[in-house]
């Protein structure tokens, strides 16, 4: 009883759609579908390629070691490595 009566409401307001107006209809979903399939495929993707990427920096063996640097002195931006404001 109840489903009748909610067709017959729903009647009408099927109805007053314009038919002049153009809707995505049935290949709109078909593009939509199979763009949204696209990037999921490629996020999986893109997840499985930086799951191989090793984020650990190998050093050099050719380049020269760095000399450490003295902890006591000041260096180039004085006392405790902190650059003072310009004054002026």
């Amino acid at each position: 009883m109840s489903a009748s009566l909610a067709l017959t409401h729903l009647v009408p307001l099927a109805k007053e759609v314009d038919e002049n107006k153009v809707t995505p209809g049935v290949l709109g979903f078909i593009v939509f579908a199979v763009m949204a399939l696209a990037v999921w495929g490629l996020m999986k993707s893109m997840n499985r390629q930086l799951g191989r990427v090793d984020f650990t920096e190998e050093t050099d063996p050719k380049a020269a070691p760095s000399e450490p640097e003295p902890t006591g002195s000041a260096g180039p931006a004085g006392s405790g490595g902190k650059a003072s404001p310009a004054k002026g």
